[in-house]
């Protein structure tokens, strides 16, 4: 066991041997910290909080109270393989919110970027890869395998299907359930999950460039009316636009998926 000595742990938690805890991290009543868990510099657990399995938190996360970070797959094929979870910096884990490690199957990792936010009750399954600045508001849970770019924000209650992807800077709405990819910048809404739009909002707020938001404009019509396959019709757009935010949109469908998409309706 590895403890900085800035590090500061209250006398009722459990740190067990093999932990490597790093500087200025605070250690709150009550948490359990099991012996494979590396926490960087000013990470801080909560009252009550527990960090097992594999699992290395980055520096400047919290974690809050009941919530459970690196726990085994919610998978009856799993047989306690070596397999991990990695949390980058600065993520905020909230109460009740659950991140278990990945499967063998699945490539043996859940990876979580920087700068997320889980909010009360959120989940991510195993196999799982979350980018930057994500978001998943109360209750909402990602299945194993799916694939969440950067950017991207999914409302309370709302469930995400295992090995579906999800486009950067997309926003999915509350009490959605999502069982297809979503194109980079979607809106997607309602029980079953439409696509109804783009993610105007969140482009403008992030700075995208006007003719840019006019070029996706454009774009996600020429999806919606245009005639052929979805897939043609994304071919297509290489050729109309040459915004790099439609050349995104293009890429993520021709990339390799298990799942079908969403179409603009």
């Amino acid at each position: 066991m590895t403890i900085a000595p800035t590090a500061r742990i209250h006398a009722s938690s459990v740190v067990e041997p093999g932990a490597v805890i790093g500087d200025r991290v605070e250690i709150g009543p009550f948490c359990v910290v099991g012996p494979e868990v590396a926490l960087g510099p000013d990470v801080v657990l909560r009252s009550h909080a527990v960090v097992t399995g594999r699992t290395d938190v980055g520096e400047g996360s919290v974690v809050f109270p009941g919530a459970v970070v690196g726990e085994i797959p919610q998978d009856l094929k799993y047989r306690g393989e070596a397999t991990r979870l990695s949390v980058g910096k600065r993520n905020r884990i909230r109460e009740g919110a659950t991140l278990n490690i990945g499967t063998e199957g699945g490539g043996g990792m859940t990876r979580v970027g920087d700068d997320c936010l889980f909010m009360t009750g959120a989940h991510v399954g195993h196999d799982v890869l979350v980018g930057d600045r994500v978001i998943l508001a109360n209750q909402a849970a990602l299945a194993g395998h799916c694939i969440i770019e950067d950017d991207v924000i999914i409302g309370g209650l709302s469930g995400i299907h295992q090995f579906v992807r999800i486009g950067r800077g997309a926003m999915i709405g509350a009490v959605t359930m999502v069982t297809a990819d979503v194109i980079p910048f979607g809106l997607v809404q309602g029980p079953r999950g439409t696509l109804d739009g783009l993610n105007l909002v969140g482009l403008k707020r992030r700075g995208i460039p006007r003719g840019d938001i006019t070029a996706l404009r454009a774009a996600f019509r020429s999806l919606a009316d245009s005639e052929g396959a979805f897939l043609d019709r994304a071919r297509r757009l290489a050729a109309e636009s040459d915004s790099v935010y439609v050349r995104e949109i293009v890429d993520f469908v021709q990339a390799r998926s298990d799942r079908q998409f969403l179409t603009p309706r």
